[in-house]
């Protein structure tokens, strides 16, 4: 049994086993229990009926059955499934020459280029875990988080060896042994640091690694593959933990609402650093798909991929979405071919999703966590749908909907009461998980874990509705809600009335003190070029679609800050706004 085996990434059990020591937490059956298995006589468990489940065999299949098809595409660079599959054993193999052994941390620094696709697979195929860290984080954040993980490998881009290597300063103040960093170089994007001293390149470790290399396969299938931290929209990011069982199921559902068929062509717009890639390096594979890899993400880059690799599904967080409806017609190709896009990350707009749709993407809703693996939840679309008007059509896809097939369940709960809220959507509830998909809990965090998985639930931190069909619609999250007069404001109401605003590019709503309501909606507003509209006039816009109480009270106009990711950077605006003090004693509209 895993939890007994140990490996040595953890310095007790407990890490993992914290929520299952308590039937409050989770249960198992019991051994020999009339019904099981092993109750049956005749039966037998062995390497011919039972295989602990990883997604790394999807990459051996890929190999076998599709060796000469493409597999990557990055640039002039291009690699069939038989190359890929040769050099991620390679790798592996030189890994293990680095010292690396099992359950030992492996971190990337790296954009979605083809080493980052090919450690998805190496790395665990050295029994390794993949740490993928931000590549858009300061050498400060980086260091902590490669001391947390306690990585012995660091993979960097040569285009962020300024950072690693700043970050491995910080970290050599302190009396540990440092990372191996090895270097990712880039023909087509020379670094511009003197890249001389680092004692290990990318392709010539990969070179001196044995094709014949025997892959170190997980014990069990609940071993960790890999280690994904949080966004960092929280004081300390956390690190979450996979297991290859969850991987291998997270991807195939994610195909799954992604209505992947065979041989898609995939073009990687969501950074492979967040919730490893949605689980899609590892989904693409399963479908022997094409990866087509880019450096940076930007409206005509997208639609030059399209055109010239024919690109059938593509992700990205809403605010890719807005980019590429608002970016100039010159950036943009006519669609010769439908391009299935999952989105998600954040409630999206539907005044957005309409224009998607309209330009020829065809949209899927998705929602989920890091904690989730990413997608847990998407619009399952009815084709009634297809028929109501639209205006409710966009209503309707823009709901978060119904699990995917790996999730065993999800509800909105009081989460003091833990009973389901009436689906009358309108009565707000905390999203909870509960499934084979949700993460095995935090890495070095016991009593987050714990604290998570309270109740048996994992709890997200979004409040929801639920819907008489049975869909879930997010309205916000806990910290985001906005309470006014004793009356709960949804920052995501009010976002989608800001967005259909004509001369409204993007928008953010957070919470304002005032020394008489409590608190009020404050909106930061950037507007589109060539756009002017003065404060009055987006207030009035929205008592004129809202109730007046969820009317902003102050418009406040700036460029919205994001994560890497695309996420908006809400706790960053709500500070601005608990600088601005009360609204009674300042006035109704600021320029920062």
């Amino acid at each position: 049994m895993f939890w007994t085996r140990s490996i040595r990434l953890f310095r007790s059990p407990r890490v993992f086993l914290s929520h299952c020591h308590s039937r409050k937490f989770c249960s198992f059956s019991q051994d020999n229990d009339p019904g099981s298995w092993e109750s049956m006589e005749g039966l037998s468990r062995c390497s011919a009926n039972f295989v602990p489940l990883s997604p790394i065999t999807f990459l051996e299949r890929a190999a076998k059955v599709c060796r000469d098809r493409t597999s990557v595409v990055y640039g002039s660079l291009e690699y069939n499934w038989g190359e890929t599959h040769q050099r991620c054993l390679k790798l592996a193999s030189a890994l293990t020459h680095l010292g690396i052994s099992r359950g030992d941390v492996v971190a990337t620094l790296l954009p979605n280029v083809p080493a980052m696709y090919e450690v998805h697979f190496a790395v665990p195929m050295a029994g390794a875990i993949l740490c993928t860290l931000n590549s858009r984080l300061d050498a400060a954040m980086v260091s902590v988080l490669l001391e947390h993980s306690q990585a012995k490998v660091l993979f960097v881009d040569n285009q962020l060896l300024e950072v690693a290597r700043g970050a491995l300063n910080l970290l050599g103040k302190k009396p540990r042994e440092l990372p191996i960093l090895v270097l990712v170089t880039d023909s087509d994007c020379p670094s511009t640091f003197d890249i001389t001293s680092v004692s290990y390149e990318y392709e010539r470790l990969l070179a001196d690694g044995h094709s014949s290399f025997d892959i170190v396969r997980p014990h069990s299938e609940l071993d960790p593959i890999s280690i994904n931290y949080t966004s960092g929209t929280t004081s300390r990011p956390k690190g979450v933990v996979y297991s290859h069982r969850g991987a291998y199921l997270n991807s195939l559902a994610t195909v799954l609402l992604f209505r992947m068929d065979l041989f898609p062509v995939y073009l990687w717009s969501v950074p492979m650093f967040h919730c490893n890639g949605w689980c899609l390096p590892w989904g693409v594979a399963s479908q022997f798909g094409i990866n087509i890899c880019v450096r940076k993400v930007s409206p005509k880059d997208i639609s030059d991929n399209i055109a010239q690799h024919k690109v059938t599904h593509m992700g990205g967080a809403p605010t890719v979405l807005n980019m590429i409806v608002n970016s100039a017609l010159t950036d943009r190709k006519p669609l010769n071919q439908k391009v299935v896009v999952m989105t998600g990350g954040s409630p999206p707009p539907p005044q957005i999703l309409d224009k998607m749709e309209e330009i020829g993407f065809s949209i899927s809703h998705l929602y989920g966590l890091t904690e989730t693996y990413g997608p847990g939840t998407f619009c399952a679309w009815r084709p009634e749908w297809d028929l109501l008007p639209h205006e409710d059509r966009s209503k309707m896809k823009a709901r978060q909907g119904v699990p995917h097939v790996a999730l065993e369940e999800i509800d909105v709960k009081d989460p003091v009461s833990m009973e389901g809220v009436p689906s009358d959507g309108k009565t707000m509830g905390e999203v909870m998980f509960r499934g084979n998909t949700v993460m095995s809990g935090y890495f070095r965090d016991l009593k987050a874990t714990e604290e998570a998985f309270k109740d048996g639930w994992f709890r997200s931190g979004d409040l929801a509705v639920k819907h008489s069909d049975g869909y879930i619609e997010i309205k916000d999250r806990l910290k985001d809600i906005i309470i006014s007069g004793g009356e709960n404001i949804s920052s995501v109401e009010v976002e989608t009335v800001l967005y259909s605003h004509p001369a409204i590019l993007e928008a953010a709503v957070v919470a304002r003190p005032d020394d008489h309501w409590g608190q009020t909606p404050c909106a930061f507003v950037k507007l589109k070029e060539g756009f002017d509209v003065d404060a009055e006039a987006i207030i009035n816009f929205c008592r004129e679609h809202l109730p007046h109480y969820m009317a902003p009270k102050t418009v406040v106009f700036q460029d919205i800050p994001k994560t890497s990711t695309g996420k908006i950077q809400k706790y960053v605006l709500r500070k601005k706004a608990e600088a601005l003090g009360s609204l009674s004693r300042s006035h109704d509209c600021d320029k920062l």
